[in-house]
């Protein structure tokens, strides 16, 4: 857990901590109203509730919608090969730069989940993967389309899978 904790404070870039500041700042400014106004209990209470939904969601949501938009990419899966001499899956596909900004490193995770005919367990074996594999791909233009190719193995699954992929980039 806290090796988690420290990659991700690693990886914070100049606009997360200006977000982390301002939920701050607005924070301390509803609890200073709500002070002001402490005579008007509704309202007293109204600023309280918000300063601590804004330094609780403004943070987690800011950085999710942030991110999205900063460092914007698209994934598609040209094929999936499953090899017969050796227990693994050849997952090819590209990735696409649609941020306005370049990246310097995108990690791209293929994940392989079990498929059923009942659509509800469908949905929960997204959720949880069985196998993952990822791969680092380095230097990233803007608008910038490279094709990439992931091995999953150990691969000895018999029954029917999908695969899906995901890139986050920085």
């Amino acid at each position: 857990m806290k090796e988690k904790l420290l990659t991700f404070v690693h990886g914070l870039i100049m606009y997360d901590y200006i977000l982390f500041g301002l939920s701050f700042f607005l924070f301390i400014l509803f609890v200073i109203l709500a002070l002001l106004l402490r005579k008007k209990l509704g309202l007293a209470l109204f600023f309280l509730l918000l300063g601590f939904t804004t330094l609780v969601l403004g943070p987690t949501l800011g950085y999710i919608q942030m991110h999205k938009y900063l460092f914007k990419n698209s994934t598609k899966l040209l094929s999936q090969k499953r090899l017969h001499f050796v227990q693994a899956v050849i997952v090819k596909g590209k990735i696409t730069n649609e941020s306005k900004f370049n990246f310097t490193e995108c990690k791209i995770t293929a994940e392989v989940y079990k498929v059923t005919k009942n659509k509800y367990k469908n949905y929960l074996f997204k959720l949880k993967p069985f196998q993952k594999m990822s791969i680092l791909e380095q230097n990233l233009q803007k608008g910038e389309t490279r094709e990439f190719k992931i091995i999953v193995e150990p691969f000895t699954y018999k029954k029917d899978y999908n695969i899906s992929l995901g890139a986050s980039c920085k």
